[in-house]
């Protein structure tokens, strides 16, 4: 079986499904995708999030505001730890920080991750983290508060090998999405091949960044099946090895029954 261990399922246009999460699912599972992590982006949008995860056994939620979302609720520590008191919610993110998009005195970004790593620490809930431009300081604040003791996941990874390495080195886990698949991603691809196999998880970043040989059309996660074959080829191990190995090690980090 395989694990998208990051999708946005709140923001898949439905309609290419007939209006019906149902029949996204039936389409993952003919793919042999079997479990799901739903991403929240802000808190707004925290009950549809959740509401996917509280409508179907296999999907998980996570509840935290994106480091570029603007204009949205702030989160305080309070509230991650209030809306992340549910068996459902297994992670705090997708928190982290982004100097690529947004210009200026990023204080408020970093203050904004620094909220949610005390939140996962607090709660043992491992987190998600996105990280873009800002290796050097994202490393560093994860490093001064701690994150060691919670984990989590360095989600659609595209960063260096000494990254991975400072990230593993925390305990944290590389997740892969069809970014690998991509043909200018040669140096991402042999981060992947020398990423150890209890670190390496899989995703679909869906709706975005399809993998080929769908790129450029809406990602969903029937298509994380892409990425373990392109992980399986790089690696040249079996495919079936990719989705056990990368299944396990996301019920491992959250703690669930295999």
């Amino acid at each position: 079986m395989l694990t998208d261990s990051h999708c946005h399922l709140d923001r898949i246009n439905l309609d290419a499904f007939d209006g019906k999460l149902d029949n996204l699912l039936a389409e993952a599972e003919a793919q042999d995708v079997g479990q799901f992590l739903c991403v929240c982006i802000d808190l707004e949008h925290f009950p549809d999030v959740k509401r996917f995860a509280d409508q179907d056994a296999r999907i998980w939620c996570s509840v935290g505001v994106h480091p570029t979302s603007e204009g949205v609720q702030e989160p305080e520590v309070e509230d991650l730890l209030q809306l992340a008191d549910d068996e459902r919610v297994i992670a705090i993110g997708e928190t982290g920080l982004d100097y690529f998009r947004i210009e200026g005195d990023m204080a408020w970004q970093q203050q904004r991750f620094r909220r949610h790593i005390r939140a996962a620490v607090e709660l043992n809930k491992p987190l998600i983290i996105h990280t873009r431009s800002a290796r050097e300081d994202t490393i560093r604040i994860l490093k001064e508060e701690g994150a060691d003791r919670c984990r989590g996941i360095m989600h659609c990874f595209a960063e260096d090998w000494e990254t991975a390495q400072q990230a593993m080195d925390l305990g944290f886990f590389i997740s892969f999405s069809g970014i690998i698949t991509f043909k200018n991603a040669e140096e991402l691809r042999d981060v992947a091949r020398r990423v150890p196999e209890e670190n390496m998880l899989i995703e679909t970043d869906s709706p975005y960044l399809a993998p080929v040989p769908h790129r450029g059309k809406m990602n969903h996660p029937a298509y994380v099946r892409h990425v373990a074959e392109k992980l399986a080829e790089v690696r040249e191990i079996p495919f079936d090895a990719v989705a056990d190995i990368t299944t396990d090690n996301f019920n491992r980090l959250f703690n669930l029954k295999s």
